[in-house]
């Protein structure tokens, strides 16, 4: 055989055998939402959940309800750190609060994340939606940096290039904005290319998911795709779309609920229409617990509960801050109407897709990261990880170990009454400590009572902080070396 066709044919071989083994991935289309509460899904709380949310709702209908799901932190940008990295975020230098843009990016640059690795592995990957984990912008006349007080209304002028944003982090294509308080700002890839009313961002964010969706889905090159869609609502601003205004009865809060509700309606009915259901696996969650925002009170008056009965809501230790809808719909692979009660967190997407794909976790990456794809089939999970360290937005830590869950704080540590300062001039305990399977809503606190349970969890608590990593692997440092346990003394 002439030699020249021989390594074409094998070449050709090598192509096809490529393209065989990505179209066996499964596509993965992960959504966040933005302060929406557990108790703000109509199928999670039938007894007390007053908002319409018939497309997620359908989703639970087909796939795998977790019950006890938690975000990283009750706030924005750690939570998204630890989605996107499989880390705790207080392992860096941002110890409590969040980020407010104009700066580096939080990420570092040789730190892999769930979008590099995906990539790695054949995914195309874009994010459609908010960022909130710094970038900085570059003036498009000037080429100087900009910082917030030499932008007009805290906005980086339309052509400002970013060289540090999503793309620069495993991201094939991004189309969205920083965080809330520059929304106006519309980014596409490493631009920004137009300032825009923030009542309009939700609708462009569902057009650009669905239209890439319409794209990847059948591509002639059978990649799959990682499309990671992290909506800006409903937190503030709560800016429903006039069609949508009044809709729910209960306020605006609500309504935009029910908008986002229909944001994830139309992407995966962009999934049905281009016969990609099957292979898709389809993750629907939030970053944290409702927000103050939403006039929770008067929602509750109307007898809409947003955390479902759990104590407390965002920025709170609580699990009200921070046990979140979680929905997981993989059509052959999860059972329809099924539930999973075992503890998971959302660091946990790195190790869950790298066990997913059959490839090995990177060097240096997802020292907080427990796969839970055996749950998935309803398996027990397996982990090295003792439990799940929680954290607020003052930067107060908790730890949930089985049904025993501890709290480093007198009072919330965070919004929710009473808070630390009211907490501490109450003579409250140092400590907090709720047995979750008796006591869900945190109402009986057992630290007198059972020390040595305290002492456990400390013990485990202190060791995962100041190992750099909360499962068994290779050693790891924390970015900041003084990280404090103890925010309220003891």
């Amino acid at each position: 055989m002439n030699k020249t066709i021989t390594t074409v044919a094998v070449c050709l071989m090598a192509v096809l055998n490529l393209a065989d083994a990505s179209a066996t991935k499964p596509n993965i289309v992960l959504i966040l939402c933005d302060d929406l509460g557990y108790g703000d899904v109509q199928c999670l709380n039938p007894e007390n959940g007053k908002i319409a949310t018939p497309s997620v709702d359908q989703l639970a209908a087909e796939g795998m309800i977790f019950t006890d799901a938690h975000s990283g932190s009750s706030v924005c940008t750690p939570t998204r750190y630890g989605l996107l990295t499989g880390r705790y975020s207080w392992r860096t230098k941002l110890q409590s609060g969040v980020v407010q843009g104009f700066a580096p990016n939080l990420i570092a640059e040789d730190r892999p994340t769930v979008a590099s690795f995906l990539k790695s592995q054949g995914y195309h990957t874009g994010i459609i939606g908010k960022w909130h984990l710094n970038f900085q912008y570059v003036d498009p006349d000037s080429g100087t940096t900009l910082n917030k007080k030499n932008s007009k209304k805290g906005l980086a002028p339309v052509g400002s290039t970013i060289p540090d944003g999503p793309i620069h982090r495993g991201f094939d294509f991004f189309y969205g904005f920083h965080h809330a308080r520059d929304m106006k700002g519309v980014i596409e890839n490493d631009k920004v290319i137009v300032h825009d009313d923030e009542i309009n961002m939700l609708p462009r964010l569902t057009r650009e998911a669905v239209q890439y969706i319409d794209t990847h889905a059948n591509e002639t090159d059978q990649s799959p795709f990682f499309l990671y869609v992290p909506f800006g609502s409903p937190h503030t601003p709560i800016v429903p779309s006039k069609e949508w205004q009044g809709r729910s009865g209960l306020g605006p809060y609500a309504d935009f609920v029910m908008q986002t509700d229909a944001g994830v309606g139309a992407i995966t009915a962009a999934l049905t229409r281009n016969g990609v259901d099957d292979n898709t696996l389809i993750i629907f969650s939030s970053d944290n617990g409702c927000s103050k925002a939403a006039r929770i009170p008067q929602l509750a008056k109307k007898g809409h509960i947003v955390s479902a009965g759990y104590r407390g809501s965002k920025a709170d230790l609580w699990d009200g801050g921070h046990r979140v809808p979680f929905i997981v719909r993989w059509p052959g692979k999860v059972a329809a109407r099924s539930t999973c009660d075992q503890t998971i967190c959302l660091t946990d997407f790195f190790a869950t897709f790298a066990e997913l794909t059959d490839e090995p976790l990177p060097a240096g990456s997802a020292e907080d990261s427990v796969s839970f794809l055996p749950a998935l089939s309803g398996n027990p999970i397996v982990s090295t990880r003792k439990g799940v360290i929680h954290h607020s937005i003052s930067g107060h830590f908790g730890y949930r170990q089985g049904k025993w869950k501890l709290l480093l704080a007198k009072g919330s540590g965070g919004w929710s009454d009473p808070n630390e300062k009211a907490a501490s001039k109450a003579g409250a305990p140092s400590m907090q400590l709720y047995d979750m399977d008796s006591d869900p809503g945190e109402t009986t606190n057992l630290y007198t009572t059972h020390p040595e349970v305290v002492t456990r969890l400390i013990t485990q608590l202190q060791s995962d902080v100041t190992n750099g990593r909360s499962t068994e692997g290779s050693e790891s440092k924390n970015d900041h070396e003084d990280i404090r346990l103890w925010k309220s003394g003891r």
